[in-house]
């Protein structure tokens, strides 16, 4: 069977031998890069320990350095799953989504009838480059040079000229022994259906456009006279040339983004070499098109995080949204985008003229991740000061979300989407423990449940001591805790076991769990996965499978965790057949305890702050006050089964004694 030519070209640059060879190796994670497409590994063509298996998946090869194994992808599979060559390309362009050509002469004519096509565009490349220094480039070179591009510059992107003449190519090329057909269909030249050939450049900069290999496939051409149009031109679709899987620069720059660990997507070939001049030499760009899904893919085997540089006027926005929109369904781990906004009217050049290296260099590295840009699209310039609006901003983040594939960084987006959330609609003064999940928590002073005495006017108060526990105290799970976390363990752990045995309750307070924040580490991970798996949920139907869901998401079962080891598994409410609403009202009230504990450990952090700068005399009732909110989810029941799990009333009071110690220290004002 004959191959449409150049289908094996776009096979190997389709499928990643990394990705294919990990299904039979497992990768050593001392010696791999995985940001330079490095890997090793025990191999797998002879029996050893040690990884002598390399593969670059940059370049697309394999090799052994004990028994000598080499080759493509193609070679890979028809090694290790003895196959032939064309059983091998079947199995590949099915993992690539390719579909194979059937068996058909007329191909097989056509690629015996593109033979040649490289040769004449290289003969073309050859010829444009000698026209530049003849006396007719003139005005060419008087751009290159207001361009500031220097004659190695020139030299190493092969620049040339294109007489301005109607078939000053073609008669060259046909004295050459190239035929005029040949030339057409290279796209070099063009023939209308009446009249004769033309030169298809002409009184223009000519720009060579190789692939990955370094064949000569197209040329971009820029326009040097005054009204001339269109200002840039590029070669037409040939066999050779398909403007949408090609990216120019991309061999050189290839060699340069391993090295650098990333590279650079410009808008244009000018844009690529004037970050060649600031000594970037990773730099790439699309040829006159949007980025597509085939460029990305390409863009990800040079760099696990290309870096997208672009216009920061209207324009270049737009087309970093679309191709976030483009993106979102492709991205995991190692397959991430960044965008470095240059200001407003300015390209690289520009900005490299004004200030060097150093300053395109800045603009790279305060390049923003894309989940701010996607985050900053819905969110700037909107009023959300209704709950339908609000509502609507969640149904558009859900919706981006959604399209994520990898479980993995759903969850994780999730996660960050719900804390941007969460701050942006924070009320005025909140306090930030409660409405900032992920935020690290400051740690302020314990309490617990009983009764406090009351100020008199503005008597001096005693400093306090804490009261010592009592001996059941001492030993309880609160006084063990090892992360000095105990009483938060408890807390977090009953809300957690309650809201997995009952999901249908936990999506009853969904919106309250987004707005907590976990003060342990593990148990914020298990809230977090179970806010992924409610958003799944109304999805698929099946509340049921929220458990399921989450042990999915931790890669492990929390049940264990979160009874605490058999201390809490006789509270009713926690038990899965607990009625519903006996499990809400303990829910509730604890998540009333959680808040009430983050907003007085707030007010006393803050006020501890105002006491040092000398701040005004509202202060201890602020601490008052948040400290009556603490008590009161403690003088009521933890639920109808008689369980709780508060503190003796004599530590609860050393407490707020000791709150209101540290703001009697405060000097007053006369």
């Amino acid at each position: 069977m004959q191959l449409p030519p150049g289908f094996v070209d776009e096979l190997r640059g389709r499928v990643s031998l990394a990705q294919i060879a990990g299904r039979r190796v497992s990768w050593d994670p001392r010696k791999s890069n995985a940001a330079r497409g490095d890997w090793w590994a025990p191999c797998p063509f002879h029996q050893e320990k040690t990884a002598s298996f390399h593969v670059d998946d940059a370049k697309g090869f394999y090799y052994c350095f004990g028994c000598h194994a080499k080759g493509d992808v193609l070679d890979f599979v028809r090694e290790t799953e003895n196959v032939g060559f064309m059983e091998a390309v079947e199995r590949l362009a099915a993992d690539a989504g390719m579909q194979m050509p059937a068996a058909d002469p007329v191909a097989a004519a056509r690629a015996a009838a593109n033979t040649g096509l490289v040769e004449a565009m290289e003969a073309a490349v050859r010829f444009y480059r000698a026209q530049l220094t003849g006396a007719r480039a003139g005005e060419a070179r008087a751009y290159l040079e207001r361009r500031g591009l220097a004659a190695a510059t020139i030299e190493g992107f092969e620049i040339g000229y294109a007489p301005d003449g109607r078939t000053v190519l073609i008669e060259h090329l046909k004295a050459k022994g190239f035929d005029l057909g040949k030339l057409v269909e290279a796209g070099l030249a063009g023939k209308p259906d009446q009249g004769s050939a033309y030169d298809r450049f002409r009184n223009r900069i000519m720009f060579p456009i190789r692939d990955a290999r370094g064949r000569a496939i197209a040329f971009g051409a820029r326009a040097i006279a005054p009204g001339q149009e269109p200002k840039y031109l590029n070669s037409p679709e040939t066999p050779l040339f398909d403007k949408s899987r090609t990216l120019y620069n991309a061999g050189p720059a290839g060699a340069a983004a391993r090295k650098a660990g990333t590279v650079v997507v410009t808008e244009g070939y000018m844009d690529v070499i004037a970050l060649a001049r600031a000594g970037i030499a990773h730099a790439v760009a699309p040829l006159g098109t949007a980025i597509t899904e085939r460029q990305l893919e390409m863009l990800w085997k040079l760099a696990p995080e290309p870096v997208v540089a672009l216009d920061g006027d209207t324009a270049g926005l737009n087309a970093a949204h679309r191709l976030i929109d483009l993106a979102l369904p492709h991205l995991g781990a190692g397959r991430s985008l960044r965008f470095a906004i240059l200001p407003p009217g300015q390209d690289p050049d520009d900005v490299v003229k004004a200030g060097g290296k150093a300053a395109i260099e800045a603009v790279l590295a305060d390049s923003k991740p894309v989940v701010d840009l996607l985050w900053t699209r819905e969110t700037e310039g909107q009023v959300l000061d209704s709950p339908e609006r609000r509502a609507a901003l969640d149904a558009r983040l859900r919706g981006h979300v959604g399209r994520i594939a990898d479980p993995t960084l759903k969850a994780h987006w999730e996660a960050e989407i719900r804390a941007r959330r969460a701050a942006l609609f924070a009320p005025a003064g909140r306090p930030a423990a409660e409405v900032r999940p992920g935020r690290p928590f400051q740690p302020g002073l314990r309490a617990g449940a009983g009764k406090r005495g009351r100020g008199r006017g503005d008597q001096a108060v005693p400093q306090y001591s804490f009261a010592p526990a009592v001996p059941a105290t001492r030993n309880s799970l609160l006084a063990k805790g090892a992360d000095g976390l105990a009483e938060e363990r408890v807390r977090e752990s009953v809300i957690l076991a309650g809201c997995l045995h009952h999901p249908d309750v936990a999506l009853r307070f969904e919106a309250r769990l987004e707005r907590l924040a976990f003060r342990c580490p593990d148990l914020e991970e298990v809230r977090r996965a179970l806010l992924s798996a409610l958003a799944d949920a109304p999805d698929t139907g099946d509340l049921a499978r929220v458990a399921d869901m989450v042990r999915a998401r931790l890669g492990r079962d929390p049940t264990a965790e979160l009874a605490l080891n058999g201390r809490l598994g006789a509270a009713a409410h926690l038990r899965p057949t607990a009625e519903a609403e006996l499990v809400a009202r303990a829910i509730e009230e604890e998540l009333d305890r959680h808040a009430a504990l983050s907003g007085r450990a707030a007010e006393v952090r803050e006020a501890t702050a105002d006491v040092e700068a000398d701040a005004d005399d509202g202060l201890t009732l602020r601490v008052r006050a948040a400290a009556e909110a603490e008590h009161a989810t403690y003088t009521r029941p933890f639920a109808d089964d008689g369980t709780d799990t508060g503190l003796e009333g004599p530590e609860f009071l050393s407490v707020i004694r000791a709150s209101e110690a540290l703001l009697a220290r405060k000097p007053r004002r006369r």
